[in-house]
């Protein structure tokens, strides 16, 4: 290597530690002797080395996101098979991942029978707006009012709600799998009340808006609290077959071809 490049590349790197740029910083030794190669162009290198540092910043910032907001797994729309979803307006869902509604302090709600991605496109809004850098929170209905109504019990309910309102995105899963106590629905009521237009939330139902009623044992209660969602709301139905069915399918059929092989062996 000859010393002009080399003394090149040491300044570089200087420059990459003292503007904290881990990530590029790993990586530039291989681009910028690809740059003096000439295989790649210095624009080439340039997006490279962004492009690294980019890459470790969202990986530290989905870390972070993963322990403080009680996500169950890393979901992203990348892995999402809209294929088998043909119901799913596609562009709508993208257009989502944008997080254009995030920063209006707008709704999005997700509806179908179970098991056809509603979980995983709503944690897959909310890991896309953690790697933008914004605070998200997930929790079950059933959780995030059992945490309410524990906080009510100690005396902490002004806390707790200002704890929920304070994440960017709020991913409410399952509502209508467990009923909720009127109580607990008030509870639910004050925190998508103290949200509106401050701050998303992106909710999961296997019910129609028609039967919250009966999932918040109260017709009243449930029309006070569609009417706050749906102020600013974008609404995803999915109409489709279950995931985990397919699942069960293709691995019933990965397994019979082993129980004939066993069943004539057994002759």
């Amino acid at each position: 290597m000859k010393a002009a490049a080399r003394n090149r590349r040491d300044r570089v790197r200087a420059m990459l530690a003292d503007l904290k740029m881990p990530g590029a910083l790993e990586v530039a030794d291989d681009i910028l002797a690809q740059a003096d190669g000439g295989t790649v162009t210095a624009s080439e290198a340039v997006e490279r080395l962004l492009d690294a540092q980019i890459v470790l910043r969202n990986n530290r910032r989905l870390d972070s996101a993963m322990r403080s907001s009680r996500l169950p797994a890393v979901k992203t729309l990348a892995e999402f098979d809209f294929a088998f979803q043909p119901s799913i307006k596609r562009e709508q869902v993208e257009s989502l991942h944008e997080l254009g509604f995030v920063d209006r302090a707008e709704n999005v709600v997700l509806l179908g029978p179970p098991g056809v991605g509603k979980t995983h496109l709503a944690i897959s809004l909310a890991i896309a707006a953690a790697e933008s850098g914004r605070r998200v929170y997930y929790g079950t209905l059933a959780d995030l009012v059992e945490s309410l109504m524990e906080a009510k019990t100690s005396g902490n309910l002004a806390r707790r709600l200002k704890v929920l309102t304070h994440p960017a995105l709020l991913v409410v899963d399952e509502i209508g799998y467990l009923p909720v106590t009127q109580d607990g629905a008030i509870l639910f009521f004050q925190l998508i009340n103290a949200r509106h237009e401050r701050a998303s939330t992106v909710l999961t139902s296997n019910k129609g808006f028609e039967e919250w009623g009966g999932v918040l044992g109260d017709d009243v209660m449930a029309a006070a609290l569609i009417d706050r969602l749906l102020h600013h709301c974008h609404i995803v139905n999915i109409r489709g077959n279950s995931y985990r069915m397919r699942e069960h399918r293709d691995l019933l059929r990965s397994e019979r071809p082993e129980e004939s092989t066993r069943r004539r062996q057994a002759k």
